[in-house]
């Protein structure tokens, strides 16, 4: 059963929500990040990025930086630019892109179920990256950033949503890029205890994307209570904030592949090696998109082609299935060297959210070749997590990305 609680949110006081509403701190570079909040006193990425608040040749990490972050937070607070509720609540964060929307429930996951596997990963994380986390969060004795879960959809905790989607909704914006976010509170007693019910019945939750900012809150959480032997489980460190999003509303986008050079090989030894576990047909297409798992598409020397993988034989086990892992095991490792795609600088990963025309971009200008992938679906993460195992690094890119500042969790008032 999964612990999933009503929590007292500190959110924007109504009229700011679009102004303090930032993308997760991590998608920007330390000069992105300074130049985001540029003459700007309002947005979150100053809090989450406190070191953009100190001369460019600032060591990002040192202790006033953090001290930094605690007290813009709490500031913003003093001034009532961020309100906290009164009670625990749910609430509802809806994002719509292009049209699409996909809705999830706010709420605060049980450190506990992460140590139990409840809440299932399925990447690693780095220590350095974990710790600037926890060094955040236990300096503003806050998450600021949410988690963003996953599970198999529950028709109560639908119709709960829907039904309070009927109301106005509390924030309704859209954001510089396109994507508009509306969020509802759900403070009715009998639908709280409804969601709490429901969830309970759930046997596992996935982490789809924050590995990082999630095994930092566990950590803080862990920490908090060696301090405090006489914990009783109910204190909110015991809890990180999430948002939780059923499997039929999630989009996966495609996470693409460019590589630098052809491993000595010409052109021609190239596709003669690839046709060995790939059919190819060249394709006057513009910039086509692979259509089914199994295929992708490549493009080298100003061409696209259409492969198709030729074994489509079950392999034993979910990540070996993933066409991400036979491109890995096929071509990259077994033709072009790349045995590391983690540390080989001779491979970069593109996202989804930036089209076919950036792959074409990237080999006109630094790479030999690129390969378009077929997303990797909701159910190959929860089937891939399911077995304990990890996905291929850059296996999926969501979209759209929840934003940091609309939502902080605290652990004292």
């Amino acid at each position: 059963m999964a612990i999933i609680k009503p929590f007292k949110a500190i959110r924007p006081k109504s009229g700011l929500e679009n102004k303090i509403a930032a993308l997760p701190y991590d998608v920007y570079s330390r000069e992105e990040a300074r130049e985001a909040v540029k003459d700007d006193r309002y947005s979150f990425l100053r809090i989450d990025r406190a070191e953009t608040q100190f001369p460019e040749e600032h060591d990002m990490y040192a202790d006033d930086v953090y001290q930094k972050a605690h007290d813009m937070l709490w500031d913003m607070v003093k001034r009532a630019e961020l309100v906290q509720d009164e009670k625990k609540c749910y609430y509802i964060y809806e994002l719509e892109m292009n049209g699409r929307r996909q809705t999830g429930i706010v709420a605060c996951a049980s450190v506990d179920d992460y140590l139990n596997e409840v809440i299932k990963k399925h990447e690693n994380t780095r220590e350095e990256k974990e710790l600037d986390r926890i060094r955040h969060v236990e300096a503003c004795s806050a998450q600021t950033g949410p988690i963003f879960l996953a599970y198999r959809s529950q028709s109560v905790i639908n119709d709960i949503i829907k039904k309070n989607q009927l109301t106005k909704p509390v924030y309704d914006f859209t954001s510089e890029d396109g994507i508009t976010h509306r969020v509802w509170v759900i403070e009715e007693e009998q639908d709280i205890k409804a969601i709490e019910t429901a969830f309970e019945k759930v046997e596992s939750i996935y982490i789809a994307d924050g590995h990082h900012r999630c095994a930092s809150a566990v950590k803080v959480g862990l920490r908090k209570r060696q301090a405090h032997p006489d914990y009783t489980g109910e204190e909110e460190y015991n809890y990180f904030l999430s948002v939780l999003f059923p499997d039929e509303q999630l989009m996966i986008m495609d996470y693409n592949r460019v590589v630098k050079d052809l491993n000595s090989l010409s052109e021609d030894a190239f596709l003669e090696k690839i046709q060995e576990y790939y059919s190819i047909e060249y394709t006057d297409a513009v910039c086509p998109k692979p259509k089914e798992k199994g295929q992708m598409a490549m493009y080298l020397n100003n061409k696209w082609y259409q492969l198709k993988e030729k074994d489509i034989s079950c392999e034993a086990d979910p990540v070996s299935q993933m066409d991400v892992s036979k491109l890995q095991k096929n071509v990259l490792s077994g033709i072009l060297g790349i045995e590391d795609p983690k540390t080989d600088k001779r491979i970069d990963f593109v996202g989804g959210i930036r089209g076919m025309e950036e792959l074409e971009k990237r080999v006109h200008e630094d790479c030999k070749v690129a390969f378009a992938m077929y997303p990797t679906s909701i159910q190959e993460l929860f089937s891939v997590a399911d077995e304990g195992m990890l996905m291929p690094p850059k296996s999926t890119w969501f979209e759209p990305k929840l934003r940091s500042g609309l939502f902080i969790h605290a652990f004292e008032e």
